[in-house]
């Protein structure tokens, strides 16, 4: 639980009717001005499928975190996952990216790009997507970057 506290962003593994999903969120001062992690995208079934391997390793890798057992055996549904910021901006940038989209190779593509982003990049492309009212030109530029579309 002290991770979670000090994580800048985390991700929630949850069980539904469609099939796995997973919740990101980041650390950010509520109205009180109180820092919390709130909510800011979700996987999609498909989308958690195909990132599976960017989730293991943001939840191994990550500096917060250190090593994770739980991500070599799969994830346990309603635990938090902490990440740094390199890993979640990553993991943030990947769910942004394949928001709405069905095609799992595209879907592939751009979860093995989000790996091997740069952090720095990755927070980059967070911020013209969520601090920016969610530019749909940076979603397009990032989407076609990653491979997610032509």
């Amino acid at each position: 639980m002290k991770l979670i506290r000090s994580a800048p962003f985390a991700f929630k593994v949850l069980d539904n009717s469609s099939g796995r999903t997973a919740v990101i969120y980041r650390r950010r001062r509520d109205a009180a001005g109180r820092d919390r992690l709130q909510r800011i995208a979700k996987l999609s079934p498909l989308a958690f499928t195909a990132g599976m391997s960017l989730l293991k390793d943001a939840a191994a890798k990550s500096i917060i975190a250190g090593s994770s057992p739980q991500a070599n055996n799969g994830f346990l549904p309603g635990k938090l996952y902490p990440m740094d910021s390199d890993w979640g901006s990553r993991v943030a940038c990947f769910s942004f990216i394949t928001a709405g989209l069905r095609n799992a190779e595209r879907i592939l593509k751009a979860a093995a790009h989000m790996r091997e982003a740069d952090g720095n990049d990755a927070a980059w492309w967070l911020g013209m997507l969520w601090n920016d009212g969610k530019d749909k030109r940076a979603l397009r530029a990032l989407r076609i970057l990653a491979g997610a579309v032509k």
